[in-house]
């Protein structure tokens, strides 16, 4: 991240993405606004933003929720600082009811680094691990079991219509008979190099791993992440006090759809960005996985 956003990376495992850009916005609000005001980050993680914006902010109060128990524990730590200004929640955004109106409500809807990195937690190709993906890994199925339970046509059409993958047939098609001749994948890396193998072999080398599209589309759909976002789009203007922001990164085009769709539409919001926010190329040079970020505000009319 970018050292204008005076954030001491080392206390952070997952830089947060378009940090200047989010602080820059909310510092538009008048300051009698912010003063013993109310941010909801919708999805806190380790606190990364949250840790911007309310050391920014001395009298601004937080509620942080997320869905991923270790999340709080490490956003608890990292926020001990503004411990008196701090409630977090562990639940998903999509059940949340907030008992006051908030000045802010963000929401970033990106993996973040620490679940990415961890083998555990299944969702990288590139750390072996169990085909898991859950972001409570205490709520719902794996993403092992769905792909055992599902028709080959059903696992076609989620990795279709949330990876887009052009693939999909053919990819689906081979997981479910390499299932039926095996029993089970030893783990992700072994899920990975099946897929791999339905691509082309001169398509199977390039920046984006050819894998990547099925397993954003596993996880999507093991975390019913668009239903969440719906509901979120539906209620978060509710959450917000005349004026107040609502802040989205999202992180591939289903979700940027969704989001752009409900701000243009939506009668409670006023668009502030016409086109999303994106990272500057020093961005993405240091932080690699905010290429594809892209950031929309709206206010509360």
């Amino acid at each position: 991240m970018k050292e204008e956003c005076s954030l001491n990376a080392s206390n952070f495992e997952h830089l947060p993405v378009l940090a200047k850009e989010v602080l820059n916005s909310i510092n538009t609000l008048p300051k009698e606004v912010l003063n013993k005001g109310l941010m909801i980050d919708a999805t806190l993680g380790r606190g990364g933003h949250s840790y911007l914006v309310l050391n920014t902010n001395p009298t601004l109060r937080l509620i942080g929720i997320d869905q991923d128990p270790q999340a709080k524990e490490a956003a608890t730590s990292n926020l001990i600082t503004f411990k008196s200004r701090t409630t977090i929640h562990t639940t998903n955004f999509a059940d949340f009811i907030p008992q006051e109106k908030a000045q802010i409500v963000l929401a970033d809807l990106g993996v973040s680094s620490p679940q990415l990195d961890k083998a555990s937690r299944g969702f990288s190709f590139r750390l072996n691990g169990p085909i898991d993906m859950r972001m409570n890994p205490n709520v719902g199925k794996p993403a092992s079991e769905l792909i055992a339970e599902l028709k080959e046509e059903d696992l076609a059409n989620i990795i279709y219509n949330y990876g887009e993958e052009k693939f999909s047939r053919k990819i689906a098609r081979k997981i479910k008979n390499d299932l039926a001749q095996y029993g089970s994948y030893e783990g992700t890396s072994a899920l990975a190099y099946s897929i791999a193998g339905c691509y082309p072999p001169k398509k199977r080398y390039g920046r984006i791993h050819p894998a990547t599209k099925t397993f954003q589309a596993l996880r999507i759909a093991v975390n019913k992440e668009l239903d969440a976002l719906d509901a979120l789009l539906a209620k978060s203007p509710d959450w917000l006090k005349k004026g107040g922001l609502l802040m989205i990164i999202s992180f591939h085009s289903l979700e940027d759809r969704k989001v752009k769709k409900a701000f243009i539409n939506d009668e409670r919001l006023e668009r502030i960005t016409r086109k999303p926010i994106i990272s500057t190329p020093n961005e993405i040079s240091i932080n690699p996985r905010s290429r594809s970020a892209k950031l929309r505000i709206s206010r509360k009319i």
